[in-house]
């Protein structure tokens, strides 16, 4: 897509970058998780939950927001240190990344990841590890173009009582060039 800009988040996309995150989780996930709980997804509710994590402070998390010529926000990402206990220290994590539903396929996601990964090596990461869903093929082919692996992570949690499985991606980051 041509005319997307790629910046920081501030405070005042917290209400588009909820609907995009929601509306993407609604698309995304349709029949890989409980309807009725994609369905219950509210907007201003993440959005509050972003509220409250912006007042805290973001600390080493970095949110990026895609902005079309119009100045909307279409799309969003967020990364940091790797979260998890089962990995040596020093990773990034990418935690999410979402791009308004009508939109996807046009090059806005890969324009976040491709920013998501320059930041993320310019901070020192040496590897960018993901999390998505077993059965989400169409990410699973997005990252692996992207030069992402399987890393042999799995895990599984429970939405409404059903078990939701995820693998764990990695790409070495030493390759990254601007």
């Amino acid at each position: 897509m041509d005319g997307v800009l790629v910046r920081e988040m501030t405070e005042a996309d917290i209400d588009a970058v909820a609907a995009v995150r929601v509306r993407g989780w609604q698309e995304a996930y349709a029949g890989l998780m409980p309807q009725s709980y994609l369905d219950g997804l509210s907007v201003a509710e993440d959005a509050a939950r972003r509220r409250e994590f912006f007042s805290r402070g973001v600390g080493d998390v970095v949110n990026l927001v895609a902005e079309a010529d119009s100045g909307e926000a279409v799309g969003w990402c967020c990364f940091g240190p790797y979260r998890e206990r089962d990995m040596p220290a020093g990773d990034a994590e990418l935690y999410a990344l979402y791009v308004r539903p009508a939109l996807v396929g046009t090059g806005i996601g890969r324009t976040l990841l491709g920013e998501s990964l320059e930041r993320a090596a310019e901070r020192g990461f040496p590897r960018l590890r993901l999390w998505v869903l077993r059965d989400n093929a169409r990410a699973r082919r997005f990252y692996e173009r992207a030069g992402f692996e399987p890393d042999g992570g799995a895990a599984a949690y429970d939405v409404d009582g059903v078990p939701v499985p995820e693998v764990r991606y990695a790409r070495r980051l030493d390759a990254v060039t601007g």
